[in-house]
């Protein structure tokens, strides 16, 4: 509630003082619903367009002018056309001259153009002032007022003046600028917009690959396998067997994965004693996509949760239950309860729940909305000292279950370890080798490092 009464105070109209009026170039979507916003902020906002005629779209409180007597109307005059349309600002160039333009254009397609949008209107119009700026933020956003996931906007120009004035709209708009230096980073400004979850998408195309993997991994030794030397179809294993074999699997090495990295980053640290020399760019990048590896990972352990769920409504375990039943009652012999079996099943439920139930709480606290009430203390504890506690239970909690197979032979089939085998390896390395990281010899001297202290301060970079 109390998020919900800022969010609004910050996007409430500010009618106490009259701003300077604004002129814009354009009577879409965008045009509209951004002078609709700067006339509830308290600027007068005049249209220039090829038509005169006032439209019921258009805010009830702006004017409507051509484009040359709107633009002698205001200092700024924000350009909400498209790139193959400037051209009719040329005759414009005299009445334009010192003012600050502002290109909120987009492309198609990620480097459309040899240059930027921006600096090809600056081309066009060398006597104006241009910024890129408010690209990033939709019509929609502006409209609704949901802004929390576009409030940030990029500001870019060569003019640090024009540059103050056209951010000191974005924050009376509510909105927060971030200055993006010279017109040069209006390409990059322009291809924001433009790129696909660009920090997905190492981890999808892993978790796609390691999934593809296990999945025929396991096809191969519970239907061909057995279709082969044991004449018996388990096709429908395909179905939810295998899935529910795989989830698991692919949910327990991608947190490993999460974790591994800052394992190779210490052990960097350690060996270079400085903290000062930049790690390699994959070890950049994959830090980078933690979080995504985790959101990522707690998808897997969902869907493993549902599938065990689902299980016994299947016909394969009615039928395997009922024949056992039947058995029982044909040989006519009750089979006692086997203590050692139910303890290792409630085991390894117990730790199955625990580790969903913090792997769950390390997906929540990654969200924005709950990072950014907590301080760095309290998200570092959560996702460091309770992530490894989930990875530690997850990684019992897979032990417990498959831990069976190590020594039977009849596990190894084609001489291929189980699928439970394989997922346990990278886990167990993060945690072993994170126990001798703990190690106080070990520990005193990272954390010096980490606190500025360098072995060879004279070879560091």
């Amino acid at each position: 509630m109390n998020k919900n009464s800022s969010n609004v105070m910050a996007l409430a109209p500010n009618t106490s003082n009259k701003r300077e009026t604004v002129c814009i170039f354009g009577t879409g979507d965008f045009g509209r619903a951004l002078g609709h916003k700067m006339i509830q902020s308290g600027y007068s906002v005049v249209y220039g367009s090829r038509s005169t005629q006032i439209s019921n779209l258009i805010p009830k409180d702006a004017e409507v002018l051509s484009h040359a007597e709107a633009a002698q109307k205001a200092a700024i005059i924000i350009i909400a056309i498209q790139r193959q349309h400037y051209n009719f600002l040329i005759p414009l160039a005299e009445i334009l001259r010192g003012k600050v333009l502002v290109d909120i254009s987009n492309n198609l397609k990620l480097n459309q153009y040899p240059e930027s949008n921006a600096e090809y209107l600056a081309q066009l119009l060398p006597g104006s002032r241009v910024v890129k700026a408010f690209n990033t933020v939709s019509a929609w956003a502006l409209q609704s007022g949901t802004l929390d996931a576009s409030r940030q906007v990029f500001v870019c120009g060569n003019d640090v003046e024009a540059k103050q004035m056209v951010m000191n709209i974005v924050r009376a708009l509510g909105l927060t600028p971030l200055d993006k230096g010279s017109l040069l980073a209006a390409q990059e400004i322009e291809n924001y917009p433009l790129q696909l979850f660009p920090m997905w998408k190492f981890p999808i195309f892993l978790s796609l690959g390691l999934t593809a993997f296990f999945f025929f991994y396991c096809v191969a030794l519970d239907v061909i396998y057995t279709y082969i030397y044991e004449k018996r179809d388990f096709s429908f294993f395909i179905a939810i067997t295998i899935p529910n074999r795989v989830c698991p699997v692919m949910a327990l090495i991608l947190l490993a994965l999460v974790y591994l990295p800052g394992i190779f980053a210490a052990i960097i640290q350690l060996y270079r004693g400085t903290k000062y020399r930049r790690f390699p760019d994959w070890l950049d990048k994959w830090m980078l996509c933690r979080k995504q590896l985790g959101l990522i990972a707690l998808a897997f352990a969902s869907l493993h949760v549902v599938f065990t769920l689902v299980t016994p409504m299947r016909a394969f375990v009615s039928w395997r239950t009922s024949k056992g039943i039947i058995s029982q009652a044909l040989n006519n012999k009750t089979e006692p309860l086997n203590n050692t079996n139910a303890w290792i099943s409630d085991s390894y439920l117990a730790l199955g729940i625990l580790g969903f139930f913090l792997f769950v709480l390390l997906g929540i606290t990654s969200l924005p909305s709950v990072s950014n009430n907590v301080n760095w203390r309290e998200f570092r504890f959560v996702q460091s000292k309770l992530g490894y506690l989930a990875l530690i239970l997850c990684t019992a909690h897979t032990l417990v279950y498959g831990g069976k197979w190590f020594l039977s032979p009849s596990a190894y089939k084609w001489y291929l370890p189980n699928i439970y085998i394989l997922s346990l390896i990278i886990p167990c390395a993060v945690l072993v080798v994170k126990f001798v990281l703990i190690f106080p010899c070990v520990d005193k001297p990272l954390t010096q490092i980490r606190q500025g202290w360098e072995r060879n301060p004279k070879h560091s970079e």
